[in-house]
């Protein structure tokens, strides 16, 4: 009745909020549908909190009020149409509220919808991760976050979050995950993950991907059953920047992988100290292990390699392999691995202990571990290579006094040099060596005729020369070549007389002093 005598705000929001409370929802829309001033949005908010939520619809809906409209829906239960408010409304609020009701009533696919308008957001995405896993919807959680990867606002914290929610729930699906995504996570946050997963090889993807070389190398020998890989260490270890790692590495193959170590020296031999890693072996006596890696950098001449790999050598008995070491490489000790092969049973090596003291000039000591083992030959050349006569002389006596002829003549063949006429002489009258000694003597008064020859000829050269020289200076004149003195330059003057104290030169008076008494 009052509304036909007066139009007032007070009096339309009373009759409209009359109808919500008495429940005639089909007059309130014919009201809102006429001329009114009812204050429509604050008898909504009125009907909303009263919890007449058709009613409160019908206002929301009256004036297009999106938000409030989608909240009021989610109280409805028409999660669909909900949504569909909250999409015109866009407010983030209303896609949190819509999304909480819609994860409570498993309304999934509805609550997908509003979590791909949330999870844009970096500020919302952790609490909305928090809801999911809190209800126990750790599928669902995936799900969302990997339809929210194709989206255009799709950042670093989606991918990150998407990986996170791997490693606890799927950890099988972690290292397809960071294979594709790993320029787009957060590494850091993603590597903690993993720790707490005990995800030990996706552990070592992400910290070679964040460029952490030493994390990974470590990581990889602390968890060798899950994460070691022979390939994928060796591409690691040569990268890292403390040295350190090196020598843990070769332990570390030396507990687990022996088979395996020399290919890991290969790759590391730039980049180690060998000596370190000599001592290091030869304290756990396991220098048998690295034999082709010595050998390989023995071109370096090492004191500490050549001496491991003698050592070795001798243990196994290759003296061929060790007559290659002594005469190729000299940096070693050369007396006390002499010292020690000549007492070896095998006359090889006694053999090698002889070139060693050769190669020393220790000539005497040579020869005589090569005539202990009769090895003439070698003894010869080293006399030979000695240069000494009384070394000669002394072996070639030897050789006469044992009877061997041969030898004998192979001494005045490869020392002939060294050797005076007068000892051959001397042996072979004594011996009866004549037969052998023979071609030495010939040979020799060969060379002593041409030498003889060769004097006289020099001799006859430098008298000719002379009777030429004396006979140009008999025709040559005194004074020079030429008999013309404007030809011949300058003639060196006489030397100036004794100056005298007073400057004046004496002249000639006729005065003839007398001597000592007037006497003349």
């Amino acid at each position: 009745m009052a509304r036909k005598t007066m139009r007032e705000a007070a009096i339309d929001t009373a009759l409209a909020f009359s109808f919500a409370r008495t429940n005639q929802l089909n007059e309130l829309e014919d009201f809102l549908r006429s001329s009114n001033v009812a204050d429509i949005e604050a008898s909504g908010d009125k009907a909303y909190e009263e919890g007449f939520h058709e009613a409160a619809k019908i206002f929301f809906s009256s004036i297009s009020n999106w938000a409030k409209l989608a909240t009021t829906l989610v109280h409805l239960e028409d999660y669909q149409a909900a949504v569909e408010c909250a999409r015109k409304a866009n407010n983030i609020k209303v896609w949190k509220q819509v999304n909480e009701a819609c994860v409570v009533k498993k309304e999934f696919r509805l609550a997908q919808i509003c979590g791909l308008n949330l999870i844009v957001h970096a500020e919302e995405l952790q609490d909305l991760v928090k809801q999911y896993e809190y209800n126990g919807y750790f599928d669902e959680l995936i799900s969302l976050l990997e339809a929210g990867l194709g989206l255009e606002r799709a950042h670093m914290g989606m991918f990150t979050e998407l990986g996170i929610a791997l490693s606890k729930y799927h950890p099988e699906r972690v290292m397809e995950h960071l294979r594709i995504f790993w320029g787009r996570i957060n590494i850091p946050k993603m590597i903690r993950a993993c720790e707490e997963a005990h995800l030990w090889p996706e552990l070592v993807f992400l910290y070679a991907h964040y460029d952490e070389w030493d994390n990974a190398a470590l990581a990889m020998m602390e968890r060798a059953a899950d994460a070691w890989e022979h390939h994928s260490f060796k591409d690691t270890v040569v990268k890292v920047a403390n040295l350190e790692i090196y020598y843990k590495a070769l332990n570390f193959y030396l507990q687990e992988q022996p088979s395996l170590l020399t290919d890991l020296l290969q790759s590391l031999t730039p980049r180690i100290d060998v000596n370190r890693v000599v001592r290091m072996f030869e304290k756990s006596d396991n220098i048998p292990l690295i034999k082709p890696f010595l050998l390989n950098v023995q071109t370096q001449n090492k004191r500490a390699v050549n001496d491991a790999i003698n050592d070795l050598l001798i243990e196994e008995e290759d003296y061929k392999t060790l007559r290659d070491s002594v005469e190729n490489y000299d940096n070693y000790e050369a007396v006390a691995l002499a010292q020690r092969l000549e007492k070896h049973d095998l006359v090889f090596f006694r053999q090698i202990a002889a070139n060693i003291y050769r190669k020393t000039k220790r000539w005497d000591k040579s020869i005589a571990l090569s005539k202990q083992d009769k090895l003439f030959k070698d003894a010869i050349e080293t006399a030979a290579m000695s240069g000494k006569g009384e070394v000669v002389e002394e072996l070639l006596r030897y050789f006469v006094d044992i009877g061997s002829r041969e030898c004998f003549v192979g001494m005045l063949y490869a020392c002939y040099d060294l050797i005076p006429l007068h000892v051959v002489m001397e042996l072979s009258w004594r011996h009866g060596l004549n037969d052998f000694t023979m071609p030495f003597m010939i040979n020799y008064m060969s060379q002593q005729a041409m030498a003889i020859d060769q004097l006289k000829k020099d001799n006859e050269e430098r008298k000719s020369k002379e009777t030429v020289q004396k006979t140009e200076e008999d025709n040559t004149p005194i004074l020079g070549g030429s008999r013309l003195m404007l030809t011949q330059g300058p003639v060196a003057s006489a030397p100036s007389p004794v100056p005298y104290s007073n400057g004046v030169i004496p002249q000639p008076t006729g005065f003839q002093p007398t001597g000592f008494g007037g006497f003349r």
